[in-house]
């Protein structure tokens, strides 16, 4: 990823429990306020997602757009963009670490969208999804884990 922007923030549930959810890409659409339809098109031999199918509505931005993941370790996901509407790249990567009450998630993005747009605007928006995903899956992983 080229410039990206990055968030964190501690959920209160091990690292396995927060990468269940992290990795549950059809059920995005229950916390993900954004995405309104999920489907897992493959897998790999550990029946992990390598690529899924995404509606979105954020309002200005409604797209449908396909991703890409691999998952470089226990701890990471990465994702990047093969095909949209909208967007040149949506490239990211939640890391989640262990500590002593659960778990810290660092979400890293970069997106890049085909209509022209400033700099600085395309970080606000970038910050904007990071931390409404960060927000939804720290409910989500604490209503479920509770």
């Amino acid at each position: 990823m080229s410039e990206r922007t990055k968030s964190s923030i501690d959920i209160a549930a091990p690292p396995e429990a927060v990468l269940a959810v992290i990795t549950d890409f059809e059920a995005y659409p229950e916390w993900a306020g954004e995405v309104k339809q999920a489907r897992i098109e493959e897998r790999d031999d550990a029946g992990r997602a390598t690529r899924a199918w995404y509606r979105m509505d954020a309002g200005a931005l409604r797209d449908e757009h396909t991703l890409a993941y691999e998952y470089p370790s226990d701890v990471e996901v990465r994702w990047s963009l093969v095909s949209s509407n909208m967007m040149r790249a949506l490239d990211g990567s939640y890391v989640v670490e262990a500590t002593e009450s659960g778990s810290h998630v660092t979400y890293q993005l970069a997106v890049d969208v085909k209509l022209p747009m400033v700099g600085l605007l395309k970080r606000k928006v970038e910050k904007l999804i990071i931390d409404r995903a960060l927000s939804g899956l720290k409910k989500r992983v604490e209503a479920i884990s509770a």
